[in-house]
């Protein structure tokens, strides 16, 4: 995903799962893997969006979105998915944080102009 690029989600509540990471200087397979979980959450039952940044230093924000507590947990159990957060922790990461989130309210602006 581009920097820019915003989910839409629809009206609250849903919830967030946001994972800040510091990243090691070597690649090792870490671009193709990270798209590769876009690709396979955005199939997941519940998944509403994501939006993720990383800056020049390695620091890293992704946002995703999800219906529900249950479809959260349902995507930490695919198997794909959790052997990639096991070569994050080994290869790609110096640091992370994981936080779950209820969005209650969102709002935006200005309006687009389409």
């Amino acid at each position: 995903m581009s920097n820019g690029d915003f989910a839409k989600t629809p009206k609250p509540p849903y919830y967030a799962v946001i994972f800040s990471s510091q990243r090691r200087d070597e690649d090792a397979g870490y671009v193709v893997t990270a798209d590769r979980m876009v690709e396979l959450a955005s199939a997941q039952p519940g998944y509403l969006g994501i939006e993720s940044v990383r800056g020049n230093d390695g620091f890293g924000i992704t946002v995703s979105y999800w219906q529900d507590e249950a479809d959260i947990l349902n995507w930490k159990r695919n198997v794909e998915h959790s052997l990639a957060r096991e070569r994050g922790r080994n290869e790609w990461y110096e640091h992370f944080e994981l936080r779950v989130a209820k969005v209650e309210r969102a709002y935006g602006g200005p309006a687009s102009k389409e």
